[in-house]
């Protein structure tokens, strides 16, 4: 109930009627629906060779084994799903960020957990010499784990517990770290280099069904998990005193909203890589339709 305030308090701030506003938050989330839905078909019709879409709706419907079938279901239909729950999990993973530290040029790689995710991936290609999706996935999955602890651990010694302030300098040392491992061993092994080049940029090349049924799971939690979290994320963004006042458990929110960040991003890393600028522009651009309530901010991050 007193998290509910804080929701009050973040409407109160809009300029625009509550009906009104509440009408255009709809209108643009339909509008994202929209113009996900356009990049989807364009995605399944356009490649190295291009597709009507004609074509791709009766390779939909008619998977007979024909090659244009084979394109679209074998090929671009998982890297397109696994484009879209990368891009979701990127996009909710900045909102939260942003919103734990309250600092709106923070992104997922803010705490270190893209570049300990995309260590995992490199240890298991050079030193395990593991070259499946599935191991890239869990080991990208497990290393985003630690990443994120080892930031959490950092921020929280001493009084005051895990503050913004410290949650960003902490997460910026741990992602020195693996960053420079992960350059290391690449470096060190010439056909993890070859293999992991395009990768390490962000690529959708890798990407097929074994990947998409793998961090399908991790996305959907990390993205239920954020949902929860929208009241006492108003709350926080408040201040910590305006927070605590209003009921909300601090601690609990962060360790939660670090949890989240860390599926969300191992699991998208893992299969496109370690992207940059999504995380970040992303929830900005949500703001900038939905104002700073994130029972809206972050379903727009979502789309």
């Amino acid at each position: 109930m007193a998290t509910k305030a804080a929701t009050a308090a973040l409407e109160q701030s809009d300029q625009a009627p509550p009906r009104r506003r509440t009408s255009t938050r709809t209108l643009a989330v339909f509008g994202a629906l929209l113009l996900l839905l356009t990049a989807v078909a364009l995605s399944l019709a356009i490649g190295s060779r291009s597709r009507s879409l004609a074509t791709v709706v009766h390779a939909l419907l008619h998977d007979n084994g024909s090659t244009a079938s084979s394109v679209v279901w074998d090929v671009r239909v998982p890297r397109t799903l696994a484009g879209i729950a990368a891009g979701a999990a990127l996009g909710v993973a900045g909102a939260l960020i942003q919103a734990l530290t309250r600092n709106p040029l923070a992104d997922p790689g803010l705490l270190g957990i893209n570049a300990g995710a995309a260590t995992g991936v490199v240890l298991s290609l050079t030193v395990l010499g593991l070259t499946s999706m599935w191991a890239s996935v869990w080991f990208a999955m497990a290393r985003a784990v630690v990443a994120g602890l080892l930031a959490y651990s950092l921020a929280s010694g001493g009084r005051g517990g895990a503050t913004p302030e410290r949650l960003a300098l902490g997460g910026a040392v741990i992602a020195a770290v693996f960053t420079g491992i992960s350059q290391t061993l690449m470096l060190l092994d010439a056909q993890a280099l070859d293999q992991l080049r395009f990768w390490s940029v962000g690529s959708l090349a890798r990407a097929d069904s074994e990947t998409l049924t793998t961090i399908t799971p991790f996305v959907v939690v990390g993205l239920v998990l954020a949902l929860a979290l929208v009241r006492p994320l108003n709350a926080l963004a408040l201040g910590d005193d305006t927070a605590r006042a209003l009921g909300a458990h601090l601690d609990r929110t962060r360790f939660l909203g670090l949890l989240t960040v860390t599926l969300l991003c191992g699991a998208a890393t893992s299969a496109v890589g370690p992207l940059v600028f999504v995380g970040l522009a992303v929830p900005h651009m949500a703001r900038m339709i939905a104002g700073a309530d994130q029972r809206w901010t972050l379903p727009l991050s979502i789309a």
